[in-house]
């Protein structure tokens, strides 16, 4: 356990976040993604909500300033319907955190899995919201 650091964040969760450069994007995958087939690079972060993930991951993690959007989520397929509080609550997260990001951007369900495949690497969550994925774009840290 360490001060500071939230105990949701798994050793090999903070080794990818530490790891991972500008431009670097991690994919939080709802508990229905196929993360074994488009990655290598799985992490198991079963039980735990994207939301609250969010919380803990975004105050190590500077989204990228210089891409249009450097948080992407899954549209819906033809015929589904987003629930619209999934974005509100991955949104409110996003906020409380880096408030100058640029709304969400959705992309197609395969171009999502395309992007996935380039990820650096995919969490995958307990989340169980239909359309709970979402992709971050890690920018560069600060110097103080």
């Amino acid at each position: 356990m360490l001060v500071g650091i939230s105990p949701l964040l798994s050793p090999e969760l903070l080794s990818v976040l530490y790891r991972m450069g500008h431009g670097d994007e991690i994919v939080l995958a709802d508990a229905h993604f196929p993360g074994e087939t488009y990655n290598d690079c799985v992490i198991r972060a079963d039980g735990l909500g994207v939301a609250d993930l969010l919380d803990a991951i975004l105050p190590l993690l500077v989204l990228d300033s210089y891409a249009d959007s450097p948080v992407v989520m899954m549209d819906a397929v033809p015929g589904d319907e987003l629930d619209p509080a999934v974005e509100n609550s991955y949104r409110a997260a996003i906020d409380r955190h880096w408030p100058n990001t640029p709304a969400i951007a959705r992309v197609e369900r395969f171009a999502f899995y395309e992007r996935a495949k380039g990820a650096f690497a995919i969490i995958m969550t307990g989340e169980t919201a239909k359309y709970g994925n979402i992709v971050l774009k890690k920018g560069v840290t600060p110097v103080e």
